[in-house]
């Protein structure tokens, strides 16, 4: 699998998450920071293209970390025509995945959904599936990683976030990472599996896991 390194681009504004566990900051071997200082759009989006290395990406460079099942482009459209991310964030395991390779699947994903827009459309649906979320799950620095990453350079593109059957304990999670998320905070809807069912897919186009 070929290895880019996460360069760092100084960032205008101190880090999201301010903390002395470790647990909470990126870790050395992964620098690359999706905020700069570069004031002209266009430019940051294609200056960050190519440190970050989103032209090389592609199945086989992803390949180890997308076998872990932990986040995918669904097959089908959701009802309201849009290509859906799922991240099933039970397979989501901080201290055994590589950080670098987590940041690189979740661009790759975010660029196959994208590349599945139908004509007339702009947004994709993000569904965060918690069913079977513990503690050893939790990491608040790549749910923060996704909403910047979104947020600075595919602004508008991410139409709503549904997060599934969140359990109890990701509710301090979700306390400490909302007001970082700045705008896309309000695009979080908390809610069952039985209302994807009902409201977002048809039988036929449901995601096999939602189809018990």
């Amino acid at each position: 699998m070929m290895i880019h390194t996460c360069v760092a681009l100084r960032p205008c504004r101190p880090p999201l998450i301010s903390s002395s566990k470790s647990t909470l900051q990126r870790p050395p071997n992964c620098k690359f920071s999706v905020r700069n200082c570069i004031r002209d759009p266009n430019n940051s989006q294609k200056r960050w293209r190519q440190e970050f290395g989103v032209a090389d990406l592609s199945e086989d460079t992803v390949k180890s970390i997308a076998k872990t099942g932990k986040a995918y482009v669904h097959d089908f459209l959701d009802v309201n025509d849009r290509p859906v991310l799922l991240v099933v964030a039970s397979k989501h395991l901080p201290d055994v995945h590589d950080p670098c390779d987590n940041e690189k699947l979740c661009v790759f994903l975010i660029e196959k959904a994208l590349s599945k827009l139908p004509a007339g459309q702009e947004q994709i649906l993000g569904i965060v599936d918690l069913r079977g979320f513990g503690t050893k799950n939790a990491d608040l620095s790549y749910l923060t990683f996704l909403f910047d990453v979104f947020y600075y350079y595919y602004p508008k593109r991410l139409g709503e976030v549904l997060f599934v059957e969140a359990p109890f304990v990701f509710q301090p999670i979700w306390q400490l990472t909302k007001p970082l998320l700045k705008s896309y905070a309000s695009m979080v809807k908390f809610c069952s599996a039985e209302t994807v069912r009902k409201e977002y897919f048809t039988e036929e186009t449901l995601p096999i896991s939602f189809r018990d």
